[in-house]
């Protein structure tokens, strides 16, 4: 198979003919139709994540169809349309027992653990616990942008925020999570303030439903500015972006009782930050991390793409070729990327 490989952390990847993967019993193989490029891949490239081994291919937002099935697979069959969270879950752990595959104490993650989806063909180990069934009309495309960053953004709007009708949510960065975010979170009613530093990126968000904007470039005391258009502080905030002094922020533009979910992944000088912890103790405020999404969930969010609430294609910023993800990986530390990239030409 052709597919996106590097044997050294930072080092320029490069195009590669590899073998062909084969199912081991309880995985199949998936041929590739699209891929997202995340800044998650991004990190894992530069060594941040301890169980990516060299070589690599990277990758871990996808979608495609079953193209071979182990012999201990009984949930799926050869043609079958289907996409699969980026945290896979062994089904077995006492995590996944009590649902929560996302926090599997085995978990699967290609692109990470496993070789991902940069590639003709990957395989997908746990495949009857964590492939998710396609409806019929939603494309490749569609499908691949829910791997990770929306997903992600729905179990932390809707399980870990438990955000309702009314309230207010703050989003810190606009990237494909945190668009995602503003999405979801304004689909269900809620009133959504988002904050970057980049006008189109705001200007985005304002056209996916956010009420209000704030660019954190111009605005000295960004948690200040939030409580004063949130008539006190937001209910629920989300760090988006993975930065210390966002984490700090975000936490300190929360109301009484008030929620910070954490989606940024937090790396480097960032994995340590200050908590104002006087703040979280006097106001009861939570502190909660989101780590993809069970595929058990995708149900409720599938239901509301369907029925036309959330139209995660409208985040898609381009596709691209298995060639040009190079370029694609290695620059998305500039953050200048508008919505979602994703490889649909292998």
């Amino acid at each position: 198979m052709k597919a996106v490989i590097y044997r050294a952390f930072g080092e320029r990847p490069v195009i590669e003919q590899l073998p062909d993967p084969v199912p081991r019993p309880d995985a199949v193989v998936l041929k590739v139709m699209a891929s997202g490029v995340c800044l998650s891949d991004w990190h894992g490239w530069q060594g941040n994540d301890p169980d990516i081994e060299l070589p690599h291919v990277p990758g871990h937002e996808l979608a495609g169809v079953v193209e071979a099935i182990g012999s201990d697979v009984t949930q799926w069959r050869i043609g079958d349309r289907v996409t699969v969270p980026f945290v896979g879950g062994c089904g077995r752990c006492p995590e996944c027992l009590s649902g929560n595959h996302q926090v599997c104490d085995q978990q699967f993650q290609p692109g990470f653990t496993h070789w991902g989806s940069f590639a003709e063909y990957v395989a997908i180990h746990y495949a009857d616990v964590n492939l998710v069934r396609l409806p019929d009309d939603m494309g490749f495309e569609t499908a691949a942008s829910l791997g990770c960053r929306f997903a992600t953004s729905f179990r932390a709007i809707v399980d870990q925020g438990r955000v309702v009708a009314g309230q207010w949510v703050a989003v810190h960065g606009c990237g494909g999570v945190g668009l995602s975010a503003v999405m979801i979170a304004t689909g269900l009613g809620a009133k959504v303030l988002a904050v970057d530093l980049s006008e189109e990126k705001l200007e985005l968000a304002r056209e996916l439903g956010a009420a209000a904007t704030l660019n954190a470039r111009s605005t000295p005391d960004v948690a200040g500015a939030i409580r004063g258009l949130s008539n006190g502080g937001v209910h629920v905030s989300v760090d988006a972006i993975g930065n210390a002094d966002v984490c700090f922020q975000s936490i300190n533009s929360l109301r009484k009782r008030g929620r910070h979910i954490q989606v940024g992944l937090m790396v480097e000088q960032h994995s340590e930050p200050k908590v104002p912890m006087g703040n979280v103790l006097s106001n009861e405020l939570e502190i909660l991390g989101s780590h993809g999404m069970q595929a058990h969930r995708y149900g409720e969010m599938l239901g509301m793409i369907s029925a036309g609430t959330l139209s995660p294609g409208k985040l898609i910023g381009r596709t691209i070729s298995l060639e040009e993800s190079i370029d694609a990986l290695t620059s998305m530390s500039d953050f200048s990327t508008r919505g979602v990239t994703l490889i649909n030409q292998f």
